[in-house]
């Protein structure tokens, strides 16, 4: 299995369920954690990363560590002065028309959205609500662009966007794609030489329906031409993605694989969750599982059986743990501070 793994963390992408996975194949294996200085879950982002964002990084003694998965804007340059050169690079993808009327939900307190009273309105005229030059404004246009690196604000022109897809080829393994998550995690797996349970997950850090809107044709137009360089990111590793599927895994075993993976989810849904799955903020009974509630989104959460044993409970918690919980579990075993030796 291979255990030195770059994920780049795209906003309202299921970024969170990856991380999910990656946090429990790497506290099963003992891996270590490219860690924000102090914790938390951001490498300084929306900053371009720089390797001295990584707690216990020093130019002087170049320690390498498994996995660098927390926020940041891609710089690989600076990526690969943490991690080992072997290491496999991947991100995730989704359909810009869905990112943006999540990030417009979720972000509803930054710059460029607080005023707008809708998505409609906001895209009405973009440019009386947006400011490129505010310290938030990319969560706002092109923000697949803007983790990767690139300027959200440049034109669409076709030699650019030849040369943003080009780019992000040469840097990333793979691209998985939200909207086909079972699959994404099928070729991971395969990527990975993990097996089926290391790429099982229950969906963390997702909306309740009733904060979710209905989009119109019109609006959809308006959202791709608004994010045209992120349409055009897409649109080409959706295509990538599949021809993928076809050439190393081809489409029925890959259906197959699919279904042992949803069977299992249902097993461990069934073993683990009180209920049939998610519930909603105010049900959640014990508050070390409640995730962040961000803008006008409600986040859904889970309450695990009562009564697992003691190795279940464990197992069962770890797939339902939000990511900032989990993300402050694994910092403060990685930097335990040892007892002093006795003399």
């Amino acid at each position: 299995p291979k255990t030195d793994i770059v994920f780049l963390k795209v906003h309202k992408s299921a970024s969170s369920t990856v991380i999910n996975v990656l946090f429990r194949f790497g506290e099963t294996h003992n891996l270590t954690f490219a860690f924000p200085i102090g914790g938390g879950n951001q490498l300084s982002y929306p900053h371009h990363f720089f390797a001295r964002f990584v707690q216990g990084f020093s130019p002087r003694s170049p320690r390498r560590f498994n996995i660098l998965c927390h926020h940041m804007r891609f710089l690989q340059p600076e990526v690969q002065k943490v991690v080992s050169s072997s290491a496999v690079y991947f991100s995730i993808l989704r359909n810009p028309v869905q990112l943006m009327e999540s990030s417009f939900m979720y972000y509803k307190g930054t710059s460029a959205f607080s005023r707008a009273r809708s998505l409609e309105e906001f895209l009405s005229q973009p440019y009386h609500y947006y400011n490129p030059a505010k310290s938030d404004s990319h969560y706002a246009k092109n923000l697949m662009t803007f983790d990767f690196g690139f300027n959200p604000n440049g034109e669409a022109s076709a030699k650019r966007v030849q040369l943003m897809l080009k780019a992000i080829e040469a840097s990333f393994d793979l691209l998985l794609i939200s909207e086909y998550f079972d699959e994404s995690m099928v070729l991971l797996k395969e990527i990975l030489c993990w097996d089926l349970d290391s790429v099982v997950s229950f969906p963390l850090n997702i909306r309740d329906s009733s904060t979710k809107s209905h989009l119109s044709d019109t609006i959809v137009e308006k959202i791709k031409d608004w994010n045209r360089l992120d349409w055009e990111i897409y649109i080409y590793f959706n295509r990538t993605f599949w021809e993928r599927i076809d050439r190393d895994i081809g489409r029925e075993r890959m259906q197959r694989e699919v279904k042992v993976l949803r069977e299992r989810q249902a097993e461990l849904a069934r073993t683990c969750l009180q209920g049939t799955g998610s519930v909603a903020p105010r049900d959640i009974k014990d508050s070390s599982l409640q995730p962040l509630q961000h803008g006008n989104a409600k986040i859904l959460g889970y309450n695990l059986k009562q009564g697992l044993d003691k190795e279940m409970e464990h197992m069962c918690r770890r797939l339902v743990t939000p990511e900032l919980q989990y993300s402050s579990a694994l910092y403060k075993k990685q930097f335990a501070r040892k007892p002093p030796q006795p003399p």
